[in-house]
């Protein structure tokens, strides 16, 4: 078992934004994070299928906000 990191933000017109840091072009969206997050494990699978080899998960440390 392997974990990664999942990025999840809400869009201006509500929807939930999904993405994987490690794996480039990893996204997806869903209308609820329950969904988004079964959409994002579908999208990891495909990804990791295509291209996996390589592919390290990286060590979570913290996100930070920054404003300008």
């Amino acid at each position: 078992m392997v974990e990664f990191n999942v990025i999840i933000e809400k869009d201006e017109e509500g929807w939930y934004v999904a993405s994987v840091p490690e794996i480039p072009g990893c996204y997806t969206q869903g209308r609820t994070i329950q969904q988004v997050l079964e959409r994002i494990k579908e999208a990891m699978a495909v990804c990791l299928e295509a291209d996996g080899k390589g592919i390290k998960p990286m060590k979570f440390i913290g996100i930070q906000r920054v404003e300008m």
